[in-house]
């Protein structure tokens, strides 16, 4: 049993070294950092969608943003489609694949950005949220783990944290990229919460 955990353990170091090592997607989280600062310091609101493992971590972002992550600090304007009793109603009514792409008709706006959570990035769900999003003249981040995915082509922003087989070695790092980008807006909005550090000593 000790040498599964271990290995677990190894593999997700692994994950972890080539996300560090890939220039392409540290880009791509900081141009998805600026979307969500830019949109926010105008006023606007952060709707995050994902399915299953996807949606908690759809929420976690909301919850972090509009409420606190590190430091007390005023709260930012963010929100998780996670409502129940919303996504039974529109799944009955108009199938599931139209649940996120109904509340970002309804609730989006010029402006506003949609993150966009699917490790596979090919879930009807999302992409069609994405695509309900561009049409609302709203910014879109993708969070995938696969590259060239459906999602890839409808956002602004693609962020892929490919690594390997199966959707828990992404969705590890999907929740490290949220906590990054969570301070990086926070570092730009609220800039008291991060002091500089004093210069080297000795």
């Amino acid at each position: 049993m000790i040498d599964h955990i271990r290995a677990n353990l190894v593999e997700a170091r692994e994950a972890l070294d080539h996300l560090i090592n890939d220039a392409t997607q540290l880009a791509n989280i900081e141009a998805g950092a600026a979307l969500l600062i830019d949109s926010l310091r105008d006023g606007r609101r952060v709707i995050s969608c994902g399915n299953g493992g996807s949606m908690c971590d759809a929420m976690h972002l909301a919850e972090e943003l509009s409420g606190r992550f590190r430091e007390n600090r005023p709260a930012m304007a963010a929100v998780a489609i996670s409502d129940p009793s919303y996504i039974t109603c529109v799944a009955n009514d108009y199938g599931y694949d139209q649940v996120f792409a109904r509340f970002v008709e309804g609730n989006g706006g010029p402006g506003d950005v949609l993150f966009a959570i699917s490790t596979s990035g090919s879930s009807p769900s999302v992409v069609l949220a994405a695509q309900a999003a561009r049409a609302k003249g709203m910014r879109v981040v993708g969070l995938t783990g696969r590259p060239g995915s459906q999602l890839e082509q409808c956002v602004d922003i693609c962020i892929c944290t490919s690594a390997g087989r199966y959707a828990d070695r992404v969705q590890e790092l999907h929740i490290k990229v949220i906590h990054i980008l969570i301070e990086l807006v926070e570092r730009a909005l609220q800039p008291l919460n991060y002091p500089q550090k004093d210069g080297p000593t000795g």
